[in-house]
């Protein structure tokens, strides 16, 4: 980074730049049809690239770790809730109503918990975001019963989401290391799931993930860098904007839907992406 540009400078493109890779990192998972399978090569990716990076990096304060162990735990649950969404549901709707829910609920919880405060401005423009990416999450009409289930995984996905992004934001401060937080953070994170697909596939596991491996090991890591861009970014920039911004992941899927998967994209996908980037200028104009 050029030593005459702010690290704050540098913000709106880093996580603009991990938008675009949750969003190539799910479809990757999603597109795996033994989703367990999918789940668990990702997890492996984080273990194998944060057990090399922690020979590298510094240690967290020890103020740190209480944060790192609630986001560990925090990320797993979210994994094992999003994992249930794609088994039940569609990647077009699931993944915006996951990634949708977090925005306000981190915006509250920045203003409730940690004592920051939102101008109008950047209210507006987090609201925006938000009811945008409620519209792709619903474009294809009201769910009816049979996708509560799915809808309920995805919407407590995201609620979990909204929880360990606050512990970061405040975590990775406390750390005097954002690499060292996200080395220990992914090791900490990455055997459990695999430990739980062994327990319940049994020496069959490793035959099933060979297929595969290529997509999901490549998944994780595209995964384990997005994440990484984002603690950086939540390092140097304001919580509920970073949180707004980083959903934008979901115009990504929402293409992503439509050219892989055949999703269709209609007027209403397009109005609530509209909706999504005219709360990305808002936020921009907050934070010139």
């Amino acid at each position: 980074m050029p030593s005459f540009l702010p690290a704050g400078a540098f913000v709106p493109a880093a996580v603009l730049s991990a938008a675009v890779l949750h969003a190539v990192w799910n479809a990757m998972a999603h597109r795996i049809p033994d989703k367990l399978v999918g789940f668990t090569l990702i997890n492996l990716a984080y273990t194998g690239c944060a057990a090399v990076m922690v020979c590298f990096v510094p240690f967290p304060h020890a103020s740190a770790w209480p944060y790192i162990l609630a986001s560990a735990v925090l990320e797993v649950l979210s994994q094992l809730f999003l994992l249930r969404a794609y088994q039940l549901g569609d990647f077009g709707q699931m993944y915006p109503l996951a990634r949708g829910t977090a925005p306000l609920l981190v915006a509250f919880a920045a203003v409730s918990i940690l004592g920051q405060s939102l101008t109008a401005v950047e209210t507006a423009g987090i609201v925006a975001i938000s009811a945008g990416l409620a519209g792709l999450a619903f474009a294809n009409g009201w769910p009816g019963r049979a996708q509560l289930p799915a809808l309920a995984a995805a919407v407590a996905t995201g609620a979990v989401i909204a929880a360990y992004t606050v512990i970061d934001g405040t975590g990775v401060r406390h750390s005097e290391t954002v690499a060292g937080y996200i080395a220990w953070l992914f090791l900490l994170q990455g055997p459990v799931l695999p430990l739980l697909a062994l327990a319940r596939r049994g020496r069959s596991l490793p035959a099933q993930l060979r297929p595969d491996l290529a997509v999901g090991l490549l998944g994780g890591t595209l995964s384990l860098l997005a994440y990484g861009l984002v603690i950086w970014a939540q390092a140097h920039g304001d919580l509920a904007t970073i949180a707004a911004l980083r959903e934008t992941s979901i115009l990504i899927a929402a293409l992503i839907a439509t050219l892989m998967f055949r999703e269709r994209f209609g007027r209403l996908r397009l109005a609530a992406s509209a909706a999504v980037l005219t709360g990305i200028a808002v936020l921009e104009l907050a934070h010139p």
